[in-house]
C-alpha cells in the first residue's frame, strides 16, 4: 500500500460510483486528489457549447458537495491541463495520476503527451475505460477493419461480455496533509450569459444523483413502452440520460446492468422489447465514439469524401439559418423543436431528424452548420453523437439515411404529434388551431385562422420554403452531386 498521493484527473466522468480512475487510486492507497481542470485550449477546435458549461457547472457543484460529504476535496484548476498537472504533481509530492479515456482526436494526442511527461518524470501515469461499454480499438469487422454500417457492428458487441459495474471513490476519503490550492467554481466562469439558459435548471437535475434517479423513473415507467413511445415528443418516452451520459454521472455499465436484469432469466439481456430497443440506443452511442475515433476527420468532413463537393444553398446573410435557430420557419413541428431546444437545452430524438433533414434538405445549408448549432445550445453536446446525428441526416456518413430520404415535416408533424401537444407548448402562438390545420397553417381558410387568433406573416410566419418545390431542389442537387463522380 502507498502512501504517498494519487491524483485523480477528472474531465467526463463525474462520478464516484463505477469509476476506475477512483477506483485505481482507491487500490493503491495512499491520499486521493480529484481534481477537475478548465482547459478550453486543450479541448482543440470543439471549445465547450454554452449549454454544455451550464451543465458542467451544475455537475461539478453536485461532485463537490459529494466528495465534501465524504471527507474530501474537489480541486479546482483552470489553464493548460500538462502544466496544471505538472504543478500539483510538484506541489503535493503526488506519485500516480490517473484518469478515464476520451476519444476525441485532440484530446488523443494530448493525452498521450502528458502521459509521456509524467512517466519521463518518474510518475506513474494510468488511464482507464470509463465511458464505454467497448472502446473502439477492441472493435473490428472480419477484415480487421472498423465497421461503417452499425447493425453488424451491435451484433459484434452484443456477442461480447459486459464488464459489470466496479468499485469507485472510497466512502471516507483519505485526505492529504494539505490540500493544494483551488480556484472557486464561479471563477471558472462557466455559466453562459445567454439568456436561454435560464430555465434550463427547470427541466435537469446534472449529477450523479440526478443520473441514477432519472434512470430509475424511466426503467420504472417508460422502459417497457420505449420502443412505441420514444418517437412521440409530447411523452415522456425516452430516458432523457444523454446528457448524464455525456457527463459521465452515469456509466454505460451502470445502465446496462440495471436493463439487463430486467426480466432476464440469465441476469444478461432483458426480455422486454422496449428495453432491448433501448439498449440498442446505448449501442448507437457506442457506435459514434467507433466512427469518430477511427475517422476523426468526421467532426468537419463527411465521411463519405464525394459530399465535400455537393452544392450547398448560398445563404450569404445568414437569414435561413437564423430562422431555423429561432423556430421561425413556418413549419409548426420544426419550430416547436427548434424552440424547445432554446428554451431547455435538449430536443427529443425524432424532431432531432426531422429539423436536421429540414435544414440539410429543404434549406439545403451545410450539415456543419447544424452541428456547430447543436453543440452550442445541447447540453447533452457529443462530438461522437453529433457528427453522427448530422452526417446520417445529411447522407454523408456512416450507415447514413440516404440524401433522397427527405422527412415531410408536415406529414412528420401529423404522425408524430396527431393531437398537436407538442406543438401547442411550444409554438403557442398557434395553440386555437384546429388538429385539421395546425401543422400546415397557411392551408387553413381564413376564417379558421381568424377564430385561432393567427395572423400568417404576423403572428407567426409563412414557411420560408415550399416543401414541394425544396424536395425537388434538393433531389436535382444530389443528381448533380452524382453526376460528378469519377
Amino acid at each position: 500500500m502507498s502512501s504517498s498521493a494519487s491524483i485523480v484527473w477528472l474531465r467526463l466522468d463525474l462520478r464516484l460510483e463505477d469509476q476506475p480512475a477512483f477506483a485505481a487510486a482507491r487500490e493503491r492507497g495512499g491520499p486521493i486528489i480529484p481534481v477537475f481542470i478548465w482547459d478550453t485550449i486543450g479541448e482543440g477546435e470543439w471549445t465547450w457549447g454554452g449549454a454544455s458549461q451550464w451543465w458542467l457547472h451544475r455537475s461539478l457543484e453536485k461532485l463537490d458537495a459529494a466528495i465534501l460529504a465524504r471527507g474530501g476535496r474537489l480541486i479546482q484548476r483552470r489553464g493548460d491541463s500538462q502544466q496544471e498537472l505538472a504543478q500539483l504533481v510538484a506541489a503535493t509530492g503526488a506519485t500516480a495520476v490517473y484518469w478515464c479515456r476520451r476519444y476525441e482526436p485532440a484530446i488523443i494526442k494530448r493525452d498521450a503527451a502528458i502521459k509521456a511527461e509524467l512517466t519521463a518524470a518518474g510518475v506513474q501515469a494510468r488511464s482507464f475505460n470509463g465511458a464505454l461499454l467497448h472502446e473502439p480499438h477492441t472493435i473490428q469487422n472480419k477484415q480487421g477493419r472498423p465497421f461503417q454500417v452499425f447493425t453488424p457492428y451491435w451484433r459484434n458487441c452484443l456477442a461480447r461480455s459486459k464488464d459489470k459495474p466496479g468499485a469507485g471513490a472510497p466512502e471516507s476519503w483519505p485526505s492529504p496533509a494539505a490540500w493544494p490550492a483551488s480556484v472557486p467554481l464561479a471563477e471558472l466562469a462557466l455559466l453562459p450569459v445567454r439568456d436561454w439558459s435560464d430555465a434550463f435548471g427547470d427541466h435537469h437535475q446534472p449529477g450523479e444523483a440526478g443520473a441514477q434517479a432519472a434512470m430509475q423513473v424511466f426503467l420504472q415507467d417508460s422502459v417497457d413502452g420505449y420502443d412505441e413511445q420514444r418517437n412521440i415528443p409530447s411523452v415522456k418516452g425516452t430516458s432523457r440520460l444523454s446528457p448524464h451520459l455525456h457527463f459521465g454521472e452515469i456509466s454505460p455499465r451502470q445502465i446496462w446492468a440495471a436493463a439487463a436484469a430486467l426480466g432476464a432469466s440469465a441476469g444478461t439481456f432483458p426480455s422486454s422489447k422496449g428495453a432491448r430497443v433501448f439498449l440498442s440506443e446505448i449501442g448507437w452511442r457506442e457506435f459514434a465514439f467507433h466512427l469518430l475515433y477511427h475517422f476523426p476527420q468526421t467532426p468537419v468532413a463527411p465521411l463519405r469524401e464525394e459530399f465535400g463537393r455537393f452544392p450547398w444553398r448560398s445563404d450569404a446573410d445568414g437569414a435561413l439559418l437564423r430562422a431555423w435557430q429561432k423556430g421561425q420557419t413556418g413549419y409548426p413541428i420544426v419550430d416547436a423543436a427548434m424552440r424547445e431546444l432554446r428554451t431547455t437545452g435538449w430536443m427529443h430524438n425524432r424532431v432531432r431528424m426531422v429539423v436536421a433533414s429540414f435544414l440539410v434538405k429543404h434549406l439545403r445549408l451545410p450539415w456543419q452548420s447544424g452541428a456547430e448549432w447543436f453543440w452550442d445550445t445541447l447540453v447533452d453536446a457529443d462530438l461522437a453523437a453529433n457528427t453522427l446525428g448530422w452526417q446520417w441526416s445529411a447522407g454523408c456518413g456512416a450507415d447514413a439515411a440516404p440524401y433522397f430520404r427527405i422527412f415531410a415535416p408536415v406529414l412528420q408533424g401529423k404522425k408524430f404529434d396527431s393531437q398537436g401537444e407538442y406543438v401547442r407548448r411550444w409554438v403557442p402562438e398557434l395553440a386555437k388551431l384546429p388538429n385539421a390545420h395546425l401543422h400546415a397553417p397557411w392551408e387553413a381558410p381564413a376564417e379558421v385562422l381568424t377564430i385561432a387568433g393567427v395572423t400568417l406573416g404576423e403572428s407567426y410566419p409563412q414557411p420560408i420554403m415550399d416543401h414541394k418545390t425544396a424536395r425537388e431542389e434538393a433531389l436535382a442537387a444530389y443528381q448533380e452531386l452524382r453526376a460528378q463522380r469519377p
